[in-house]
């Protein structure tokens, strides 16, 4: 019932580092600006960066991965390096490397099957959640996976339009943190997510073309159609 991830919204204290960084450090192409508010392409993704205004806020603290192709990465380290503290993990045959935003967001940079150039797209979202068993049967509701738990960690690893992770309180890989009511909007089928949630969701309420749902633990979901 969700077919794709169609934006992430993070909140951004002031636009103007936050645009340097996306914009100018990660090269990002920017789609369209307004007064509280930038929006850039990641793939088929829309990264929203907003001033806290209007709610959804967008997400704060968040941990997310951007796809590059894979015979990029060394460059994207080069290129990162010496402004940045970088971290790296190796995930099978592909690596990662990680960053912060100018607002505390853990970015990712993934290898992946992308065509590119550059960024290409929002593999993986990680929320952060107060009860495990909770938040991993409401997204499995919604037609969510689960794939791996961690066995040092409390979380809970989940396919489906993008890889979720959920994560009770605790310092990730790289020091990331579960972001705090993150903005997140698919494209599918609003009646039928609105329908495999029940009374599960803190609130719901109609939006253009679809359903705005709060998950147990604040995070929002939009669902428009496809």
């Amino acid at each position: 019932m969700l077919d794709a991830l169609s934006r992430l919204g993070l909140e951004v204290k002031y636009l103007d580092p936050a645009t340097a960084f996306y914009g100018d450090t990660l090269d990002m192409t920017e789609l369209r600006r307004g007064d509280d508010g930038v929006v850039y392409a990641a793939g088929d993704t829309d990264l929203v960066l907003r001033r806290p205004s209007t709610v959804p806020r967008g997400g704060v603290h968040t941990h997310f991965a951007f796809s590059v192709p894979a015979g990029e990465y060394d460059d994207w380290w080069d290129h990162l390096e010496p402004g940045f503290d970088l971290d790296e993990h190796v995930f099978g045959d592909a690596r990662s490397l990680y960053c912060y935003d100018p607002d505390g967001n853990c970015v990712e940079l993934g290898q992946t099957n992308v065509d590119g150039p550059g960024i290409d797209g929002i593999f993986e979202v990680v929320l952060e959640v107060e009860d495990l068993g909770r938040a991993e049967s409401f997204y499995t509701d919604l037609g969510f996976e689960p794939v791996d738990r961690g066995e040092d960690r409390v979380r809970t690893r989940l396919q489906g339009p993008m890889a979720l992770e959920l994560w009770e309180p605790h310092l990730g890989l790289a020091d990331a943190r579960g972001g705090l009511h993150v903005d997140l909007g698919f494209e599918g089928d609003p009646a039928a997510a609105r329908e495999a949630i029940g009374d599960a969701a803190c609130a719901v309420e109609p939006v253009d073309d679809g359903v705005r749902i709060r998950d147990p633990d604040g995070h929002y979901l939009t669902v428009t159609d496809a």
